[in-house]
Parts: C-alpha cells; structure tokens; sequence
C-alpha cells in the first residue's frame, strides 16, 4: 500500500519526464504526438498566462466614479454600456499589448508577409503572438507551425463549416459524451467541462462517427475563439483569451483507453495543440484513481510540456481547489457545486454562459461588423458630405420588450464603393447608440420608481409627531 504522502505527491503534476517515460506502456507502441520539441532540444519556457498583460484595470484604478448609485447597481447587468464608442472597448476587446511582445509580433508579422504566408483573415496580432509563445518565439518554429495551421485550415475547410456541416446528432452526443461549456472561472475564463468517466464509446459510434465528432469539436474551437472569449471579455471588462477546463476521470483506467479512444484522443490533441495553441489556462483532472494515474504516465508523454504543466491531477477531495478557481455558482451540483440548469436539461446542455447575453451579442455583432467593413472600406476614397447621403438611419426596436432587430442586409457585400460603406458605417453607430438608449432608458424607468416609492417615506416621516 502507498504511504499518504507519495499519494498526495502524485497529485501536482511536473513537466520533468523520467528517463524511463519515454517506453510506453502495453498498446502505446506506434502512437506519435507532434509536440514540436525533439530528443535532446532544451525544455521549453513557461510564459504566464495569456492574458497577464492584457487587463486594462491597472490604468483606471484609483480613479473615483461620479455615476450615481443605481446607475453603479445596474452596470454590473449592462457591462459593456459604459464601454459604447470608447477606446476601454478597444482595450477590453483587443488587450494591452506588452512592448517586447509587441516587437516579436511585428517582427514575425512583417517575416509572414514577406513571405506570403500571412492572408489578411489572419493578420491578428492575437493569433501571432499564440504561435509565437507556443515555439517560444523561435521565428523559424513559429512559421512553420503557423504555415502548417493554414494548410490544415483550408485542407480541413474550417472556413466552411458553419454553412457545410450540420451536427443534428448534438442531443445523443451529448447523452453518451457528457461535455460541454459552463459559466465561467473567478477571472471571467469560460468553463469547459468533461464527464469522461461517463463516457460510452459504443454507443458514440452508434449516433455519430469520430470524424463527425471532431468537426464538431472544431466548430466548438472556433466558437470560442469568435465569440466567447468576445463576450467574456465584455462581461469581466478585461481582456479573456484562455479556457479553464475540468476532466471528471472518475472510474478511468488502463481498460477505458481502447484503440478507438486512443485515436479520439490523438486527434483532437493534435488539432488543439498545433491549430489553437495557447487556449488552455488550467486543466482539472479530478476524482483520478490508481488506474488513471497508471493511464496518466502514459498519455502525458503525447502532451506538449507548456500543456502539461498547467495540468493538475486531483483525487476525490478536489473540491477546495475547484472554489479557489471558480464561483460555487457556476459549478455544476455533480461537481460540488450550486447550478443544476434544470431549465436546460442540465449543465452540460445549457451552453451557458455571458456569450448567451443578447445585449452583449448586439455589441459583438457590431464590433465585428465594422471590423468587416473597415478592412472592405479602408482602400475607398471616401467622397465629401452631400445632400443626397441620409444623414441618419433608422433602426427600429420591437415594441414592449426594447430590443434591437438583427441588420436586414449583409452591408457592403460584394460593393466597395464608398457610399455604400459610408452608409454602413452610418447603419453600426446607430446599432451602438441604439444600445445605448435602451439602456439609459432602463436605468431612467428604475431611477424614476425609486424615487416615486421614496417620496411617500419622506411625507409619512413628517407626518409623525415630535417626540
């Protein structure tokens, strides 16, 4: 039997890897992991996490707030109203950037375009500066892997998936695969979860084929990327660019890792790791038992060493770490905590989260709006104010429940002609400023039944006799 102590010591797991980790154990032989590092290279730096230089509170702390109370109150359900038209939404959305990143980045940036290596989609200094970390900012390392995630790109059509595939199979998946994303961490991370002990591979194969399974998990990726990390970012009101995950392994071992999963495993390993670097801030492995820490010296020598040191492995009593990370509220009632989603079938079928919020969908909607129209406009001579351009266009809100119809048109849409972006943009502010009022109105409306429900306090108080 094993003294407490080596169990507890089991449970933090280290990057170094044993002379003896590199024969792997029965049904491992022939399986290869690109994890861009080779025999005899030095081990790779640990960076911080991804977003330690992109929270913008340093700036303002300090600074003291002339907003009245009830408008204080609500800014914490309307967060982003404040950041309207402003460079904080810039900074929010966008990140500080660290001036020796920033250097690489350009660096790097200017190497890719030399080279046509760097098509205008991509041109983001976020995505950059994730393969730059990734290959600790060895340019060389860092175009190859980033060549090889556009050639993936366009083999694995990514680009068309929304439009080509559907995953009508989403209920059954998830029956037989419990997973899916939920709230988020205590730094406003989005949550993702997995019940891989829960899961029944047989019948997976039943409702749906691997590769089915891992174009939606693409799909997933790039929801993140798009649209999560968007709208935590305007929930937190700092910059979000990482995912906190938890693998529930309760009852895994030696027996659950089948050819079958063995091959799941190494795709979706290989995909997250090569084409989304830099996405993981901590991974859970809780309830792991003797068999999974026998599974687990085998399936961490596949891992990249940067992923795996920010991998813990906990046993039963795993709860008090998870509250260290993440609210008791957006922690399932399985998992220790106080949300059932009864209203969604449960947690991993809710999906919930700030990017569910439609006041902060419209903002992203827009911002992403006229990101497109700027990148379409940027060339177009834009022609001088003239009677015939509309001065303002109307944007109509559905009646009683205050909130914005979706744009009719795709703007600027096969059209570079200057007018028709001028309008579009004309289209994006009154979207924002749309926004805008229904919010001030809100606060007005409680602002005003506040002060009906005070002033009667105040004649009842006068009418009270004099003691």
């Amino acid at each position: 039997m094993r003294s407490p102590k080596a169990e507890s010591d089991d449970r933090d797991v280290t990057i170094a890897r044993g002379e003896g980790e590199d024969e792997l154990l029965p049904g491992f032989q022939g399986l290869k992991f690109d994890s861009g590092s080779g025999s005899g290279k030095k081990k790779k730096s640990i960076h911080p996490p991804i977003e330690t230089h992109w929270d913008p509170h340093s700036s303002t702390s300090g600074k003291k707030s002339n907003s009245s109370p009830i408008k204080s109150l609500l800014s914490l359900s309307f967060p982003f109203m404040k950041f309207r038209r402003s460079k904080s939404l810039v900074m929010i959305l966008e990140g500080a950037r660290d001036p020796k990143d920033k250097q690489i980045v350009e660096s790097f940036r200017e190497m890719l375009l030399q080279e046509s290596l760097l098509p205008p989609k991509h041109d983001d200094y976020h995505t950059l500066l994730r393969f730059l970390r990734m290959r600790d900012f060895d340019m060389s390392k860092s175009k190859e892997m980033f060549q090889n995630y556009l050639n993936w790109r366009k083999e694995f059509r990514v680009d068309q998936l929304p439009k080509e595939f559907n995953f009508t199979e989403y209920n059954e998946v998830k029956s037989c695969y419990p997973h899916g994303y939920h709230g988020v961490d205590r730094y406003g991370r989005p949550l993702y979860i997995e019940r891989i002990g829960m899961v029944d591979l047989n019948k997976l194969g039943q409702v749906t084929t691997f590769e089915r399974f891992i174009k939606h998990h693409v799909l997933e990726q790039e929801k993140t990327l798009k649209l999560r990390y968007p709208a935590c970012s305007l929930a937190a009101k700092r910059h979000i660019a990482s995912t906190t995950s938890i693998l529930d392994v309760n009852g895994v071992g030696m027996s659950n890792f089948s050819k079958p999963a063995r091959y799941l495993f190494m795709e979706i390993q290989k995909i997250d790791s090569c084409y989304y670097p830099e996405t993981l801030n901590k991974l859970f492995i809780i309830n792991a038992g003797s068999g999974f820490k026998m599974l687990w010296k085998a399936v961490k020598t596949f891992l990249d060493e940067r992923t795996v040191a920010k991998i813990q492995v906990l046993g039963s009593n795993y709860l008090s770490v998870l509250l260290e990370a993440i609210e008791p509220s957006n922690l399932p009632t399985f998992l220790g905590g106080n949300c059932t989603c009864s209203d969604y079938g449960g947690c991993l079928m809710s999906d919930r989260g700030p990017w569910k919020n439609p006041e902060v969908l419209e903002m992203i909607q827009a911002v992403n709006l006229r990101e497109e129209i700027d990148g379409k406009c940027e060339d177009v001579e834009v022609a001088t104010e003239d009677s015939s351009m509309p001065k303002k266009v109307e944007m109509q809100t559905k009646d009683g429940d205050n909130t914005l119809s979706l744009l009719e048109e795709t703007v600027c849409a096969g059209s570079d002609s200057a007018c028709t972006c001028r309008l579009a943009m004309q289209k994006i502010d009154c979207l924002e400023a749309t926004v805008g009022d229904i919010q001030n109105q809100k606060i007005k409306t409680l602002e005003d039944a506040l002060q009906k429900s005070i002033v009667p306090l105040k004649e009842q108080d006068s009418d009270q006799p004099a003691v």
